[in-house]
């Protein structure tokens, strides 16, 4: 036998192929980078044996309890997230604590985990099958989804 035959062939997942889960992640009292970081990877799937970098073989994640993420040292107070409006000098800065204080604290999950999203058309795919609420009810029990405990992965 050559060496040429007993080579082994890298899977590469088709379309059709693909199972998705439903996972929910609880997002109380967990730090937001270690939770972004988590949930990206499973967007992704990262952690599947089967990744495919070119397919969206992700599981759907539904995040829980938004409002109640943790952040460490006095990021609470420093960290300053900034958007422009577009127009000249229109540059605004809001703090971490305002977001979170605000009527949508859901967004600052939603911004760490974009940001360690590869950016493109199959990025913005495999975001969108993240959802994030505010409170512990969510609207995705007919999926019967899975609940992931975050803190046995970081």
């Amino acid at each position: 036998m050559t060496t040429s035959k007993i080579l082994k062939q890298t899977k590469s997942l088709a379309k059709e192929n693909i199972n998705k889960n439903w996972l929910v992640v609880d997002a109380e009292n967990i730090v937001l980078g270690r939770l972004a970081s988590a949930v990206s990877k499973i967007l992704r799937g990262k952690h599947k044996p089967s990744y495919t970098p070119h397919a969206d073989c992700g599981d759907n994640v539904v995040i829980v309890n938004a409002e109640k993420v943790k952040l460490t040292g006095n990021k609470l107070e420093d960290k300053v997230y900034y958007r422009h409006t577009g127009y000249p000098g229109g540059i605004k800065s809001i703090t971490a604590k305002k977001v979170l204080e605000g009527k949508n604290p859901d967004r600052l999950v939603r911004l760490a985990v974009k940001r360690m999203i590869p950016s493109g058309p199959l990025g913005r795919k495999q975001l969108s099958n993240m959802k994030v609420y505010v409170g512990s009810n969510h609207p995705h029990e007919a999926q019967n989804p899975k609940s992931l405990n975050i803190k046995e992965l970081i």
